[in-house]
């Protein structure tokens, strides 16, 4: 059987989940921007930007399981953002 995995990425101005299956199987991708809301500051305001991914997670996360058609317990593993490469 080959894993699941649930992948978030919150490391600047968007918010994105997906459900991958195995090596090169998407079973959902989601992405939310917050460039308008950036946009009047000129860049990037990094409390702004953490307060709006905690806003936006849970929603997309419960989006993509449905579109992945899939449950949280069928994920074999987590990938998160650490950090800016």
């Amino acid at each position: 059987m080959e894993p699941i995995i649930l992948s978030i990425e919150t490391s600047c101005d968007e918010t994105a989940v997906a459900i991958l299956k195995g090596k090169t199987e998407v079973l959902s991708h989601l992405v939310v921007s917050q460039i308008d809301i950036h946009k009047i500051f000129g860049g990037v305001v990094p409390e702004i930007a953490a307060r709006k991914h905690l806003n936006y997670l849970n929603n997309l996360t419960e989006k993509a399981f449905e579109e992945a058609q899939i449950k949280p317990e069928e994920i074999s593993a987590v990938a998160v953002t650490y950090g800016p490469v």
